[in-house]
């Protein structure tokens, strides 16, 4: 998903940058505001961090003879919403431009709007729209994290297909051949991160129950419900 360093054409570099400079400056401000108002959510912030750093530095090769690897971005997403992952994913591509060469500083602006913007509302946007229509929070999490990783790809093919566009059929033709050489790695990965996602769910469910009330990912249990759930004696 990196779009390599040079990659682009110098306007599209620019213009991908100036469309991503936004969301992580508002990003900046809701990370500020939710450090100030809830200290205790630094090391769940961090961990969500990590989660992304780890998923997103594995490269996997593709049978296309491209490269795949996962996001990890929709965990951070769901549990402190888009704009806060917009800059953990910032942070994330920038260290890893710096330190693993992957993607770099002139695509980067291109690959926060994939992988750190992008991606992320997406995963939050159908996680928020299965909660609503009350499935379980596994399932909706699963779905989350898969649309997270998924339309990453998705957006870096339409990248791709603007800045080289096919010389017979065009943007079209491009964005359907960078879209197929994507989607033979990236559809499994997306299940395994999705998987992955629910199962570290899990963990910070028992681990960190108080933290994921607090942020609106688990139910508050009230007394009242409580005394409705009370077995008949």
């Amino acid at each position: 998903m990196h779009i390599a360093e040079g990659f682009l054409p110098p306007l599209h570099a620019v213009a991908w940058g100036a469309a991503s400079a936004p969301f992580v400056v508002h990003g900046v401000r809701s990370l500020t505001r939710e450090v100030k108002a809830n200290p205790e959510s630094t090391l769940l912030l961090g961990a969500s961090g990590a989660f992304t750093f780890v998923l997103s530095a594995l490269k996997i090769p593709s049978v296309t003879g491209s490269c795949s690897h996962p996001t990890g971005t929709g965990l951070g997403a769901i549990l402190f919403r888009p704009p806060i992952m917009a800059v953990l994913g910032t942070i994330t591509l920038l260290f890893q431009a710096l330190l693993l060469a992957h993607g770099g500083l002139t695509t980067l602006g291109a690959n926060v709007f994939s992988m750190a913007i992008a991606g992320p509302w997406a995963g939050y946007a159908v996680y928020k729209l299965l909660r609503r229509f009350e499935a379980p929070l596994m399932v909706s999490v699963f779905f989350g994290a898969f649309f997270a990783d998924l339309v990453t790809y998705c957006v870096t093919s339409v990248q791709l297909a603007l800045a080289f566009p096919d010389p017979g059929s065009g943007i079209p033709g491009a964005l359907a051949k960078f879209a197929g050489i994507f989607a033979v790695t990236q559809i499994p990965l997306a299940v395994s991160e999705g998987l992955l996602t629910v199962l570290v769910m899990r963990l910070l469910s028992q681990s960190s129950k108080s933290d994921l009330i607090r942020l609106g990912v688990l139910a508050r249990i009230t007394p009242k419900a409580q005394k409705q759930e009370a077995p008949v004696r």
